[in-house]
């Protein structure tokens, strides 16, 4: 049995891996790569792999770094079935066809500009019909269901806690006389994710493919988290101001929903908590996102797969993703008139790392406004719009325009979807066979290397962290027996990327001191003569670069 990693290796994005097993060749996911431009390039290059090929896909769950390229996969070939579960066949139908348009709106913009200049244009990834077409292969299936793919291959879908219809899969192989079981994990689920239970244990592994997203931290552990919310939705509403949510459409939205609801029952005898949750049910709270609204539908017609609390509550006739004052805005002209609207209010808003959709234009309008707050909730991958803001940038650029960061900005890890370091260990941990190695996926190379070395000092089960394209095979020893060969085009593709980050970080150190020199009463004329023509010398670079 082989693995190749082909995504989600030394990075949170772009799961993707191919399993050589049994005579068959299968994927375990196959995301798109979003964030950090040099990452997003990936997304247009072809597959290491003939698609054609490919036997069988397992999906573990719905977000679109794990699922966002299977149009792509479509078009190029695999005709063939995607085992997955049911509430996730149901998110991917949503999802997968939002993606879509948003490729089609993307590849629009940049061919206006490649008109411009004079370039032919370029088609989308794919479109959100190529989306449709791609979800007639999804074979929906339940939690600890054993499924025959053929007598050499069986596989088993358990709650990972993640999102809904997230899962841990088992995959049990018959080779050469002997069954191997190897565990993707895909994402962790946090342990006390609102309306999800907890994540599967899982008895046995010979091989464990497990993410590290959180490796390296532990998340706070706000026993507080409602009266946090509480407070800066208060504060904010006192100035008059408004309260914008970056927030996943999928998973976060409806966690906040839950949690907004659930606070009327909490503190009850504390008046002063009482008084502050009316002062905020007298508000308007904005589900702003088409995708966001059509997944809480999603989730309401999963309420079974909800934990043992919000069963009891749903039995009792409390809808926990219903309150007054709740609106969604599902037209463009609605989400238009949040922000022309002065009134105190709270918006939802997708996407959750401030990438595309909606969120961007409530961004442009309040980032720049001391009243407002703009309040993450989960995960911010480098080189995002999110990331930025919550890392102290004072100057963001929103669609073309430098908006000034005067909002008030918080960050409530608490509604963190991914395990951290306690929780992955504890995963290692509660097998009873311990798994004979390790390979840490979905994490950035520090948190993955913290973790590595959290096992090894706490088991004795060896860790691999592998790169982009090696390929392992899984025997008592285990070997690196290949890496795919990134072409040289894409390397100087990739080079060319990373030297314009480093070169928009320079040219920010260099404004500064500059300006500190320029401001220097006791300069002399010499000096800024020699400042002058440094940088004339620079201008004259950088055009060049342009017209050619």
């Amino acid at each position: 049995m082989k693995i190749t990693f082909l995504g989600a290796a030394k990075t949170v994005t772009g799961s993707n891996f191919l399993v050589e097993a049994a005579g068959k060749k299968f994927l375990v996911d196959c995301g798109m790569f979003q964030g950090k431009a040099e990452l997003e390039l990936e997304n247009d290059e072809p597959f290491e792999f003939n698609p054609a090929e490919i036997d069988f896909m397992l999906l573990t769950h719905a977000h679109i770094d794990h699922s966002g390229r299977i149009p792509k996969l479509y078009n190029e070939g695999f005709k063939n079935k995607i085992y997955t579960h049911k509430a996730t066949c149901d998110l991917c139908s949503i999802m997968l066809p939002d993606s879509g348009h948003i490729q089609e709106m993307e590849i629009q913009w940049k061919n206006k500009k490649r008109k411009r200049l004079g370039l032919q244009p370029l088609p989308p990834l794919y479109t959100a019909m190529d989306a449709l077409k791609s979800l007639e292969l999804f074979e929906p299936v339940n939690y600890d269901e054993v499924i025959e793919i053929d007598e050499n291959i069986h596989v088993r879908f358990n709650d990972a806690g993640h999102m809904l219809g997230s899962a841990i899969i088992e995959v049990w192989v018959k080779e050469d006389g002997k069954e191997t079981k190897t565990v993707f994990t895909g994402d962790l689920g946090n342990n006390d994710i609102p309306l999800l239970d907890s994540p599967t244990m899982i008895n046995s592994a010979d091989y464990l493919v497990m993410e590290s997203t959180y490796g390296s931290r532990l998340h706070v552990k706000s026993q507080n988290k409602a009266e946090e919310f509480l407070n800066i939705v208060a504060e904010t509403i006192e100035k008059g101001g408004k309260v914008i949510i970056p927030s996943f459409a999928v998973g976060r939205t409806q966690e906040i929903l839950y949690e907004i609801n659930k606070l009327k029952e909490q503190h009850k005898d504390d008046e002063e908590f009482q008084k502050k949750y009316r002062e905020i049910m007298q508000i308007p709270v904005y589900v702003d996102s088409p995708l966001a609204i059509s997944a809480t539908e999603v989730f309401k017609e999963n309420m079974n797969l909800f934990d043992e609390e919000t069963q009891k509550i749903i039995a009792d006739g409390d809808n926990p993703l219903e309150f007054p004052d709740l609106k969604f805005t599902a037209t463009a002209d609605e989400s238009k008139a949040l922000n022309e609207s002065q009134e105190p209010c709270v918006i939802i808003s997708a996407s959750g790392m401030c990438e595309v959709g909606r969120i961007k234009h409530h961004l442009k309008h309040s980032l720049w406004n001391s009243n407002d707050t703009v309040l993450f909730v989960g995960y911010q991958a480098p080189g995002t719009l999110g990331y930025k803001i919550v890392n102290g940038e004072k100057v963001v650029k929103i669609f073309g325009e430098e908006i000034a960061v005067n909002a008030r900005i918080e960050y409530l890890e608490g509604y963190s979807g991914h395990a951290d370091q306690e929780w992955l260990m504890n995963f290692v941990y509660s097998f009873i066979e311990k798994p004979k190695h390790i390979f840490l996926v979905h994490g950035e190379e520090e948190s993955q290397e913290v973790l590595k070395n959290k096992i090894l000092e706490n088991t004795d089960i060896g860790v691999t962290i592998p790169d982009l394209g090696e390929t392992y095979e899984l025997n008592e020893e285990i070997q690196m027996t290949g890496k795919v060969n990134i072409r040289k085009t894409k390397k100087i593709k990739l080079e060319i990327l990373t030297r314009l980050n480093k070169l928009k970080e320079e040219l920010k150190d260099m404004d500064e001191y500059v300006r500190k020199d320029v401001e220097d009463i006791n300069l002399k004329d010499e000096d800024m003569f020699r400042i002058n023509e440094k940088i004339k010398d620079l201008e004259k670079q950088i055009v060049y670069i342009i017209e050619g």
